[in-house]
């Protein structure tokens, strides 16, 4: 679990964050969202401690991040993965490769081992080994996302983030690819934390939402509750397109 209390965040004399509080529970698909600019991903970058915070606490089941020493945050990084935007694989790597990196970066384990838990992790996103020597160029957009996930869990995280992971894909890879990070989450009781501006993906695996807002939490809770809100920026954010309008008179 993932506990944020009241965070503040500012660049310069710029406020960005404004005692933001949270928790993020382990085995659910935690989402972040809001509009571009709203401040969610200076937020996600604030709780994996890429940005140096002005106050409040991350807390990782207790462990208060802005206290760490370098060493502790040494093995905490040892304990995340993370899902980048775009896949962020390695061109020059294949497949097996690039899984097998934060093993080889991380992990004291024999080379035999790390190949061994590589397959594991590539089969547990449905990859078969005709994939596996193969380079990020010569794989679909969908393959890539699912490579990049088995890079992610490769060193069996605690904690996972997403960046916006249903970029550039169709919409229905981008549902298969919100189920399986949803059954890894809950298969492995990680923590996931989303930043997503994805409405598909709010309403099919949004166990917790929060909604931010000019840097402010406007409002939190689950993909059932999001069709009853009455905060007016929650739902002209989330219903601004005609089908959505549909679906909310639909649920409401």
């Amino acid at each position: 679990m993932i506990e944020v209390k009241n965070l503040n965040k500012s660049f310069d004399e710029n406020q960005v964050l404004f005692d933001i509080s949270g928790v993020f529970e382990n085995g659910k698909c935690n989402m972040i969202i809001g509009a571009s600019g709203s401040g969610k991903t200076v937020l996600m970058k604030s709780i994996i401690g890429l940005h140096r915070i002005d106050s409040g606490s991350i807390e990782y089941d207790g462990r208060n991040l802005p206290d760490m020493q370098m060493k502790e945050i040494r093995k905490l990084r040892r304990e995340v993965g993370m899902l980048f935007q775009g896949s962020a694989l390695f061109d020059s790597l294949t497949v097996m490769e690039n899984v097998m990196y934060p093993l080889e970066m991380f992990s004291s384990e024999t080379k035999a081992e790390m190949e061994k838990r590589a397959i594991f992790c590539l089969e547990r996103v449905d990859l078969t080994n005709k994939a596996f020597d193969l380079f990020p160029s010569e794989i679909s957009g969908g393959m890539q996302k699912r490579v990049a996930i088995a890079r992610a869990i490769a060193l069996n995280p605690k904690y996972l983030f997403c960046d916006e992971p249903n970029s550039g894909l169709d919409p229905k890879t981008a549902l298969i690819i919100d189920k399986l990070i949803q059954e890894i989450t809950q298969e492995y009781n990680i923590t996931t934390i989303i930043n997503s501006h994805d409405m598909n993906s709010v309403m099919e695996i949004g166990d917790y939402i929060l909604f931010i807002n000019k840097g402010r939490k406007a409002w939190e809770g689950n993909n059932k509750m999001i069709f009853n809100s009455d905060v007016q920026e929650l739902n002209d954010f989330v219903f601004a397109s005609e089908l959505f309008k549909k679906v909310k008179e639909v649920n409401s």
